[in-house]
């Protein structure tokens, strides 16, 4: 029997697709990552999943693990694998209120759960451009980031408990909803971020937090940096910690945009350098509460933040949303970034973090560099300034593999040099394999293949993704 004929036999042929139902599942987003799987695998429960692992594990048979196929550096590539696809382990079995979490099957949407969470006056604070795609699963396995990292922390943070199917089907149980658990090795961690090399989350235990009852939102243009970390730094002290996003988007990104988006406004009548897209949210509910001149106090408070500092001059120009339809516009410049950065010509893409100050010297000692290796070089950058996350595109005049690497390695030496890391949120996939080898620790790379080794003797699980051979 094939490997495809022992698989059908356990888990039934309506699980498998292949040939041209399988040909949609070899694209992601970017479309810059094709590949012909095997067959296209889809087990309705975990179970099933178990079962296609011993299978898988002695046949030696590699497994490509998917979700939304949203992710960036091509880590569901699966030319003549088997991929998984958790989309049909997509239930939310509970949301405890009293206990403020979901318990979830992989293959949710994230926009789906942010809708549930919802009806129990509940917010999943992770939020990103691909919510309404995007799965739990494959969010979990790349510790994806987003825009609200600033106040709740990347998914990493969000997560209590998980369960895995490992490499030889045997099924690990961490569906825990504890806060604190000090019983050995922390294995939902390491199991969070390895983009399905360790082995396959089926499901997970997430935390949920109150829904704010009210935003303040606001476009607002600095003449520096650090005068926006100013900002940042007051606005948390007033608020309690209230700022919710902080992204900062340069005249370059501005541009781009409505080059991109021709019928989209600039967000002032005057053109900045240094823009900045603020939230904050208020949960307690007297910081919601409308004053007797109709005010939120949570907008009065940004209001005179801004207002103080546009007196002595640390803000040029600030425009505060007035409804949910103004607030969207100012979300939808933000989370239109992907279409900036990925259909623009050739470029080379990254994706680092560098501590907060060490933005402005990030973009000051990166653009001499950019320009001697391309001198028409087009930067665009967009970033989540409230963690230091640093989305870098550099629109090159050839697709030239030199040019290419040389800018590569300019983004990765300024890094280096402030003390950063060369992946934020997007994962490592195949398309960081070789920064992986330039800049990890190599002592940290060998305890990586020990621990894959460990855990996938036979290297079925996603190979050649993450962890670059020695």
């Amino acid at each position: 029997m094939t490997v495809l004929d022992q698989i059908a036999d356990a888990i039934g042929t309506d699980r498998i697709l292949t040939g041209v139902d399988a040909a949609p599942y070899g694209k992601d987003w970017t479309g810059a990552y094709t590949s012909t799987p095997m067959a296209v695998l889809r087990p309705a429960n975990t179970a099933e999943v178990a079962a296609i692992l011993k299978i898988a594990h002695a046949t030696k048979t590699p497994i490509v693990p998917a979700s939304g196929r949203t992710g960036l550096t091509g880590a569901t590539l699966a030319e003549g694998a088997l991929m998984l696809s958790v989309e049909r382990l997509n239930e939310i079995t509970e949301i405890n209120v009293a206990g403020r979490t979901a318990t979830v099957g992989a293959g949710v949407i994230l926009s789906n759960l942010h809708d549930v969470a919802e009806e129990h006056g509940l917010i999943f604070p992770l939020t990103l451009g691909a919510r309404g795609s995007a799965m739990i699963g494959g969010l979990l396995s790349t510790n994806a980031g987003g825009s609200n990292v600033v106040r709740y922390g990347s998914t990493r943070g969000l997560c209590l408990g998980l369960e895995v199917v490992m490499a030889d089907g045997r099924i690990m149980n961490l569906m825990s909803a504890l806060h604190k658990d000090n019983s050995g090795l922390d294995l939902r961690n390491l199991i969070i971020g390895a983009e399905g090399t360790l082995g396959i989350i089926t499901a997970a235990v997430l935390k949920l937090k109150p829904k704010p009852q009210a935003y303040a939102t606001a476009m607002v243009a600095v003449p520096s940096l650090p005068d926006a970390l100013d900002l940042l730094h007051r606005l948390q002290d007033e608020t309690g910690g209230g700022v919710e996003a902080f992204e900062y988007m340069p005249r370059s990104y501005i541009d781009k945009h409505m080059q991109l988006f021709p019928d989209v406004t600039g967000p002032f009548e005057a053109i900045y350098d240094i823009n900045v897209m603020i939230e904050v949210a208020a949960t307690r509910a007297k910081d919601a509460r409308p004053q007797d001149d109709g005010s939120l106090p949570v907008v009065s408070a940004l209001e005179e933040t801004l207002g103080a500092m546009l007196e002595n001059g640390t803000v040029l120009d600030a425009v505060i949303a007035q409804n949910d339809n103004q607030r969207s516009e100012i979300w939808k410049r933000r989370e239109d970034a992907g279409e900036v950065a990925f259909f623009g010509g050739v470029f080379v893409n990254t994706d680092v973090a560098v501590p907060l100050d060490k933005v402005e010297a990030f973009e000051k000692a990166l653009t001499p560099r950019i320009k001697a290796i391309d001198p028409e070089a087009e930067e665009v950058i967009v970033a989540h300034l409230g963690d230091g996350n640093i989305h870098h595109t550099s629109y090159i005049t050839r697709n030239d593999p030199g040019v290419i690497d040389a800018m590569t390695e300019a983004v990765e030496d300024v890094v280096q040099e402030l003390g950063g890391s060369f992946s934020a949120e997007h994962g490592i996939g195949v398309s960081k394999l070789e920064t992986m080898k330039r800049r990890k620790d190599p002592v940290a790379l060998d305890a990586m293949r020990a621990i894959k080794a460990a855990l996938d003797p036979n290297n079925i699980l996603n190979p050649g993704k993450v962890i670059p051979t020695a």
